[in-house]
């Protein structure tokens, strides 16, 4: 039934122990196998070879090690539109407090209908600033911490 949740879906839920051992073993082996220059050679049922980039290797090896640490995995192309409630799991924020920073227009977003989409990459530009800023805190606090304690 389309748009129904799948059971096999991992957006949806935590891996099984299973699929977290799977996941794990076919990690291990496909970084094993990566070459020097990062690139996988698989094979297909009639023996052909598929040789894939190192950057899309290393997305099914990341992806796998993720699914091995027991999260949920979502991929979401960087053109996609997100929901307010897509977005605000990903700020892991609630959706009140990101409708808010979309009507103080700190987030750019696209009204469709009676709803608002945002764009995953305008959200993670946003996202980027809010944890350089963060950090950027953090580090000041800990230097004014380091001179209260040099006096």
């Amino acid at each position: 039934m389309p748009g129904a949740a799948n059971v096999t879906d991992l957006t949806q839920r935590l891996p099984t122990n299973d699929e977290i051992e799977s996941a794990a073993e076919a990690s291990r082996a496909l970084a094993h196998v990566q070459s020097e220059s990062g690139s996988l050679v698989l094979s297909g049922e009639n023996g052909d070879q598929v040789q894939l980039a190192p950057a899309i290797a290393d997305l099914i090896v990341n992806l796998l090690g993720h699914v091995a640490s027991g999260n949920m995995v979502t991929l979401v192309p960087t053109g996609a539109m997100l929901t307010t409630q897509q977005a605000a799991d990903i700020l892991n924020v609630s959706r009140p407090f990101l409708s808010k920073l979309l009507k103080e227009d700190k987030i750019p977003h696209v009204p469709v209908g009676s709803h608002r989409r945002v764009m995953f990459a305008d959200l993670m530009a946003y996202k980027e600033n809010r944890d350089s800023t963060r950090k950027a805190a953090l580090n000041e606090l800990a230097d004014l911490g380091q001179e209260f304690d040099a006096n």
